[in-house]
C-alpha cells in the first residue's frame, strides 16, 4: 500500500469517485468538487465484503487510466488518522496512490486516491453494460444490494453535474431489467 508521510497535525487531500462521494462516514476538514485527469470510473472491481460475498461478489467502481478522460468526484481534506478507517473500508483490492486533482476554481493539489488495479484478488475486469447491470442486479452483501450502490452513485454524480456515460448506461440497463422490459 502506498502511504503518504505527514507531520502530526498535517492534512491530506483524498479524492473520492465512488461511494466516498455519497457515503461519508469519516471526519473531514474540507470538502470540494474535484476532477482527476487521465482516469475513468469503471465497474470493474469485485466486492466480496460490502456489495457481494466471496461466493458471489458484487461490482463496484475503480479507476482505470484512460488518456483524455476526466473523472469528476469529491475531494476531502482529512487528517492522517482517517486512513485507519478508510484503509479497512477500502481493503478489498484497493491501494492508495498519489494523484494530482483539480478543483473548480482551477487550483490543483497533490493527494491520494484508492484504486483497485488489474491483478488484485477481487478484480473482475471489463464487461459490457448489459452484463455488468445483470451482475449488479443479482448481487447483495453485508452493506446491502449492489443495485443500491449503483443507483446512489448515479444520483450523486447527477448532483455533482457529472455526465458519466459508463455509470448512467449501466443504470439505464438496470432500470429496464427492474421494469421487466429486458430479456
Amino acid at each position: 500500500m502506498t502511504t503518504t508521510t505527514t507531520a502530526a497535525g498535517e492534512s491530506i487531500w483524498l479524492f473520492g469517485y465512488g461511494s466516498l462521494i455519497y457515503k461519508v462516514d469519516f471526519p473531514y476538514l474540507e470538502r470540494r468538487r474535484a476532477r482527476l485527469q487521465g482516469w475513468a470510473r469503471r465497474f470493474w472491481q469485485g466486492s466480496h465484503d460490502h456489495r457481494g460475498t466471496p461466493e458471489a461478489p458484487g461490482r463496484v467502481v475503480t479507476l482505470v487510466a484512460e488518456p483524455g478522460a476526466v473523472c469528476v468526484g469529491m475531494a476531502y481534506r482529512v487528517t492522517p488518522a482517517v486512513f485507519a478507517h478508510l484503509d479497512h473500508r477500502e481493503k478489498n483490492g484497493y491501494r492508495r496512490i498519489a494523484a494530482d486533482f483539480r478543483f473548480d476554481d482551477g487550483s490543483e493539489v497533490r493527494g491520494v486516491v484508492y484504486v483497485a488495479a488489474p491483478g488484485n484478488e477481487a478484480y473482475l475486469g471489463p464487461a459490457d453494460e448489459e452484463a455488468i447491470a445483470r451482475h449488479i442486479a443479482g448481487a447483495r452483501g453485508p452493506s446491502g444490494a449492489n443495485r443500491d450502490y449503483l443507483l446512489a452513485l448515479a444520483e450523486a454524480l447527477r448532483e455533482l453535474g457529472s455526465d458519466d456515460a459508463h455509470v448512467f448506461g449501466i443504470e439505464d440497463v438496470l432500470r429496464r431489467i427492474g421494469d421487466g422490459t429486458t430479456d
